[in-house]
């Protein structure tokens, strides 16, 4: 049974920054982005246990073609897959755990 996904404000806002950021850029490549990042969503969705823990319970799934990783935590009782943060790579890692 595949789970829910919940995303964190804090994530919305990110996700929705970097998408214009790549549009911005480049007429489509914010397609592209969201595209890739709604793929590794339902891949979460579907086995959320697939990607590593990195630290306590967070785990995080890397965007293959774009610098980003999705933080995101296990919800078990709830069948649902919180979504902490889309972390650029570039970015102070300590960061990407500060929800």
């Amino acid at each position: 049974m595949p789970y829910k996904i919940l995303l964190h404000p804090l994530a919305e806002f990110e996700f929705s920054e970097a998408q214009d950021w790549y549009e911005e850029r480049l007429s489509g490549l914010g397609v592209r982005f969201e595209e890739q990042v709604k793929s590794h969503l339902q891949i979460i969705k579907k086995s959320p246990l697939l990607f590593a823990s990195k630290r306590k319970n967070f785990r995080e799934a890397k965007i293959n073609t774009f610098p980003y990783v999705i933080v995101y935590k296990i919800l078990e009782k709830r069948k649902t897959v919180l979504i902490l943060s889309f972390h650029h790579t570039s970015r102070n890692p300590k960061n990407k755990y500060n929800r």
